[in-house]
């Protein structure tokens, strides 16, 4: 995939997802602006890449206000002239039940993911109209997003805005020819490590080299960084210039679309309904087939 004389902003870049995200457009020939709140990972990043042959600058700042967005921007055209790509791959994690959640846990998640998001779209989305020559936009989402998941009232809520933002930013700019879609990765990180069913396979396959269960690759869809970054490139090049407002999960072997949220069933009542007429047609009409909420146990296969 080529995409030399392009200009890519990622967010959240020094270290796992962001990285590799940092380094496949960086391989694929766009120069990258490299993101993190740590001046070492940061460092790090941009040596790994230029002495793989890229073009990478930092720039150390914490996602969130309009100020580090408006940063983010202007160091993509101040040393590479223009900005093609933004990838929001910011964030942190505050995990707790919610009756143990404090504000500061909800508004650090929050102000991170879903406004840091929203105002590197903003900055990038002003930069690519003034230009006039399109743009690429790639909101970085989460499975717990889509289906919710226990102890991350915080994370769940500002993936599942992002996926909304990427929807009606997709409309908003598609005139400007601004495509906006948000990805829900699932790779082998930090935060994957947690999961007891995968702790251990993630740990053997570090230590061995060896590559992950194909089980765990196909049916889970858990497969190294590298898998997800394939997409973020895709994304980002001339050949996905018709494709808008989706939210696309990839992970091992995996490759998916996710669906819209949508009316799943209808029932009508002349006149209306009453709680007494919802209470009697519930079961045996619109809830007949209710649906599943949080993310599924991993399904390990017997041995």
């Amino acid at each position: 995939m080529e995409l030399h004389g392009k200009a890519a902003v990622v967010t959240g870049s020094g270290r796992g997802l962001g990285l590799a995200y940092a380094r496949a457009l960086a391989a694929a020939g766009a120069r990258v602006v490299v993101n993190d709140l740590d001046p070492g990972a940061v460092d790090a990043a941009v040596d790994g890449i230029t002495a793989a042959g890229g073009t990478a600058v930092g720039v150390v700042a914490a996602v969130g206000d309009g100020e580090a967005a408006e940063r983010l921007v202007e160091t993509a055209v101040t040393e590479f002239g223009r900005l093609d790509v933004l990838v929001t791959n910011a964030g942190i994690l505050r995990d707790r039940v919610l009756w143990k959640m404090t504000d500061d846990d909800f508004d650090a998640v929050v102000t991170v993911h879903l406004r840091g998001t929203f105002t590197c779209a903003r900055a990038a989305a002003v930069r690519m109209r003034e230009q006039g020559t399109g743009g690429r936009i790639v909101l970085i989402s989460s499975p717990a997003g889509q289906r919710g998941n226990f102890g991350q009232t915080n994370y769940a809520a500002a993936k599942a805005g992002i996926v909304a933002m990427a929807r009606t930013w997709a409309l908003e700019l598609a005139r400007a020819r601004i495509t906006v879609n948000a990805v829900v990765p699932v790779a082998a990180t930090e935060m994957t490590k947690t999961i007891p069913a995968f702790a251990p396979l993630i740990e053997e396959s570090e230590r061995t080299g060896a590559p992950l269960p194909a089980w765990l690759r196909r049916d889970e869809g858990l497969g190294t960084v590298e898998d997800v970054a394939s997409l973020i490139t895709y994304l980002a090049s001339d050949a996905a210039e018709d494709v808008t407002g989706q939210a696309i999960g990839i992970g091992g072997d995996r490759l998916a679309l996710w669906a819209h949220p949508r009316e799943k069933s209808v029932d009508f009542a002349d006149g209306g309904w009453s709680a007494d007429a919802i209470a009697e047609r519930w079961h045996a009409g619109v809830g007949a087939e209710p649906e599943a909420y949080g993310i599924p146990a991993p399904q390990v296969p017997e041995a």
